[in-house]
């Protein structure tokens, strides 16, 4: 087989093998499982525990295979469940607004579009599923920075390369702090022309069991439709749809 990188290789045929042994094993039965020299397997192991993957029992030196593993695993389901369930909700919205809705996660400083649901109309919004935008310009984005621990939000927006994509984007940290607050005052965000002129997006947050924000939605238009007249009746459709999901992952207030 082509493209097989050799200690990839063996690091998860350790891992394969650890898992069918609650108990552990030692270096040595683990290098005769896979048929590796021991020091080779020693180094493979040094890098697994390292990472988080392996543990040692300081007891009897048995190697074990951690949580980690299952961590990630659970993550990519709850991302999966995410989708699953968001699809209805974010079918009726659109219906009901007849503009395009966006389902997004936060990774790191950037919102990343997981879902989309088209218009009927013939101007349409330029995105794309696996597209990235700035969290701290967007309405998805705020949306989600105004909910989570103080900390974190601040250290997103450290992160991020703050620039002004419109003469409107938010670029003054005390301003954007206060966006902030309004955000969590009112349960929704709004991106005014801050990330394209022209364009205007309200975003809700969805909350998962724990009560944290773990992604959002959102409606966007030109601002010929979405009118500032219209975005606090727009504002309500978006948090309808966006509890709704939350309250299907579990989410009670």
């Amino acid at each position: 087989m082509k493209n097989i990188v050799q200690s990839i290789d063996r690091a998860l045929s350790i891992l394969e093998v650890l898992s069918d042994y609650e108990g552990g094993l030692g270096l040595t039965e683990i290098s005769t499982k896979i048929d590796l020299h021991k020091s080779t397997v020693y180094r493979l192991l040094s890098t697994l525990i390292y990472k988080g993957y392996v543990k040692q029992d300081k007891n009897n030196n048995k190697y074990k295979i951690t949580f980690k593993l299952f961590e990630l695993g659970n993550k990519a389901v709850e991302n999966i469940d995410i989708l699953s369930v968001a699809r209805p909700f974010i079918e009726q919205l659109m219906e009901q607004v007849n503009e395009v809705v966006h389902l997004v996660l936060l990774e790191n400083q950037d919102i990343i579009y997981i879902d989309k649901v088209e218009s009927y109309n013939t101007i349409r919004m330029h995105s794309n599923i696996g597209k990235r935008s700035p969290a701290y310009s967007t309405s998805v984005g705020k949306a989600i920075m105004a909910f989570l621990p103080e900390q974190k939000s601040d250290e997103i927006w450290e992160n991020s390369n703050i620039e002004k994509h419109t003469e409107k984007t938010i670029t003054d940290y005390h301003k954007f702090k206060e966006e902030l607050e309004t955000i969590r005052k009112k349960y929704y965000a709004i991106d005014d022309e801050e990330n394209e002129l022209g364009v205007r997006c309200i975003g809700a947050p969805i909350f998962n069991h724990k009560k944290e924000p773990i992604a959002a939605i959102s409606i966007s238009g030109p601002i010929s439709r979405v009118t500032r007249e219209k975005v606090e009746k727009i504002a309500q459709d978006v948090m309808k749809y966006s509890k709704m999901i939350s309250e299907e992952l579990g989410y009670r207030e």
